[in-house]
């Protein structure tokens, strides 16, 4: 039994074993459960300033994710060009400074929405060159055996920071009630605390990007710009591997995958579940996420769980229609939760290990545009749906939405690679 369970987790997390890469997978958990902090006073700092209004946080997400949605693709072509570390210390940067901004503008209680809408696109336009620039980092710290444990081990932490990070906040609120508002837990500026925590684990990413021998990657000749996004987009329409991988996560990010407007809206307005309620349905769906990226983590084939965690993600979403209560749904959205991830990390280690890395940041970006792009449409159309006021009223409208990401599998699912093409051989050049 214990050699079993140590032989699990050598398995598992495998890739931790090569220096480089756990430096800077320690460094990125502490960052995101600072990023999960402050996402979450943020929310409740825009309902504080607008009396509630979920409008105002539907906007704020718009100006959040606009930016990927729109220079995804230059982005993905500037980190082709520019050394990754680079981008990434220019990115770290600014969003150090956007949560320094709003940090002090809480404090010091001149915070408005316009300002937080305006620090959000900001940070929106940092992470679309952020997001690309990290998922190609996978394969510059272990080797091409381990890139589907790294994938893994990267929404392992993105899930986990979530869940720790969402807990923490209101320890941390409650502190800033002492440490910045005198003791007025009415007053505003309690919620600056976050934000200046999260702006502390930004040092210690930087000082890691900023020590962390990159090892050298190919560079090749380029023409224009337009030029750069024409070759990435050429490649990803001639390769069926990476081009049909995209149109799944694509349709399903516009149907099924909108978790942050679907859990919300059924705790609150179908289950009638108070705030207590809907942090247990959250953290349900986050421990899925987190057993579906461990899973992965374990697994030495990332195509396999490719349709399967499709399946396990539609069924999942029709469960959840259906469940009477909150109580029910509990388990359901784990199941939710486990075949989301388990679909995105296969997806993600697919195109990782099919792509060429002189066209990584093109290919990573235009994968990022369908995931995280297609957020303010798929919130849209997830919205539409399942409202009460819809004609077919919540549940059904979920069945509907479900439906749509079910065709698009079933419309896919002979196209979809079954084994993984082999990588052209890259010629190393320093680029760092």
């Amino acid at each position: 039994m214990w050699k079993s369970a140590a032989a699990w987790r050598e398995r598992t997390f495998q890739a931790l074993r090569h220096p480089q890469y756990r430096r800077y997978w320690f460094s990125q958990l502490l960052s995101l459960v600072g990023s999960w902090m402050q996402t979450t006073a943020q929310q409740y700092l825009v309902l504080e300033l607008t009396q509630g209004s979920s409008a105002a946080l539907g906007w704020v997400t718009v100006a959040q994710f606009t930016p990927s949605m729109v220079l995804s693709l230059f982005a993905g072509a500037i980190v082709d060009r520019v050394p990754r570390r680079r981008v990434l210390l220019t990115t770290q940067v600014i969003l150090m400074c956007t949560a320094l901004l709003l940090a002090v503008a809480t404090h010091q209680g001149f915070v408005s929405l316009p300002l937080v809408l305006v620090l959000a696109f900001v940070g929106g336009m940092a992470q679309a060159f952020d997001m690309p620039a990290r998922q190609s980092m996978v394969v510059d710290f272990v080797p091409r055996s381990d890139v589907p444990n790294a994938v893994a081990l990267n929404s392992l932490s993105f899930n986990v920071s979530r869940t720790v990070g969402q807990a923490l906040f209101g320890v941390v609120a409650a502190l800033g009630v002492s440490l910045l508002a005198g003791g007025n837990a009415d007053q505003i500026s309690r919620l600056a605390f976050p934000f200046y925590l999260n702006v502390a684990s930004f040092f210690v990413v930087i000082y890691v990007l900023s020590t962390l021998p990159f090892p050298p990657r190919e560079i090749r000749g380029r023409g224009s710009m337009l030029d750069d996004v024409k070759e990435g987009l050429r490649y990803v329409r001639a390769t069926p591997a990476v081009r049909n991988v995209m149109l799944l996560v694509g349709a399903l990010s516009l149907t099924i995958i909108n978790f942050n407007v679907i859990i919300p809206y059924y705790a609150r307005v179908v289950f009638g579940a108070r705030e207590g309620g809907f942090g247990l349905l959250s953290a349900a769906f986050g421990i899925g996420a987190m057993a579906g990226a461990l899973w992965q983590a374990s697994r030495p084939n990332p195509l396999k769980y490719l349709r399967r965690g499709a399946l396990i993600l539609v069924v999942g979403a029709v469960l959840l229609a259906a469940s009477p209560n909150a109580a029910v749904a509990t388990p359901v959205l784990a199941l939710c939760g486990f075949g989301m991830l388990s679909l995105l990390v296969s997806a993600n280690s697919t195109v990782q290990l099919t792509i060429p890395d002189h066209l990584r940041g093109r290919v990573m970006s235009l994968y990022s545009f369908v995931l995280a792009g297609m957020g303010p449409p798929g919130a849209l159309i997830a919205s539409t749906l399942i409202s009460r006021d819809f004609p077919l009223g919540s549940r059904w409208g979920l069945v509907t939405l479900t439906g749509l990401g079910l065709a698009c599998v079933l419309l896919l699912w002979s196209r979809l690679p079954r084994e993984l093409a082999t990588t052209p051989t890259v010629q190393a050049v320093p680029a760092d």
